[in-house]
């Protein structure tokens, strides 16, 4: 009797399951690779942006000291207001011209432009008055660290006693710095105002 051999395909050889074996391996490889770059792309990102609202959170300049009203005589309304500014720790520099500063009371709210430097400002504007610790004794309008520039303001309307204002300055980068003083009921030529 002869046997008959039939051609059954329904046996896996141990060939082609290792074959299909490291195909899911080198697909589960690729598709892995894709995801951990993927993850640690928006990892990136996320650190960009929590890294940038910090710097946009907090204010690049802080006021040195005390503001005051500077008035003609004693007994006058304040005519300007002068203050000193620095940088903030950990701030970067500043570029005072590109710098807006908005003066507001209740009665106003204006948008001051900058004047010439080292003068008196005239109404609606504000100079830089000073320069102290200049870096390599240069002077521009970078305000850089341990520089100390003293601001003047001249709002177009002169401060009675009693006057609350708000001056905002702005600087490109950073958070506004919020000036928010009184006049005392009698002032000075030269007034702290508190």
């Amino acid at each position: 009797m002869m046997k008959v051999f039939r051609n059954n395909e329904d046996a896996f050889t141990g060939l082609e399951a290792a074959i299909v074996l490291i195909a899911f391996v080198v697909v589960a490889a690729v598709f892995s690779y894709v995801v951990l770059g993927a993850g640690f792309f928006t990892t990136q990102k996320s650190q960009e942006t929590v890294h940038s609202g910090v710097a946009m959170a907090s204010s690049a300049v802080e006021v040195l000291g005390d503001v005051y009203g500077i008035a003609d005589n004693d007994g006058d309304d304040i005519k300007y207001i002068q203050f000193t500014v620095g940088l903030a720790a950990g701030a970067s520099t500043v570029d005072m011209n590109k710098t807006v500063m908005v003066f507001s009371t209740n009665a106003t709210v204006e948008t001051l432009d900058k004047g010439t430097d080292k003068a008196d400002p005239t109404a609606k504007q504000w100079t830089i008055l000073e320069r102290h610790n200049n870096l390599g004794g240069l002077e521009n309008n970078m305000l850089e660290k341990d520089e100390q520039f003293v601001l003047k303001v001249m709002p177009t309307n002169s401060l009675a006693p009693y006057t609350s204002f708000n001056l905002e300055v702005k600087p490109p980068v950073g958070a506004a710095l919020g000036i928010k003083r009184s006049v005392p009921a009698y002032t000075h030529k030269s007034t702290l105002l508190y």
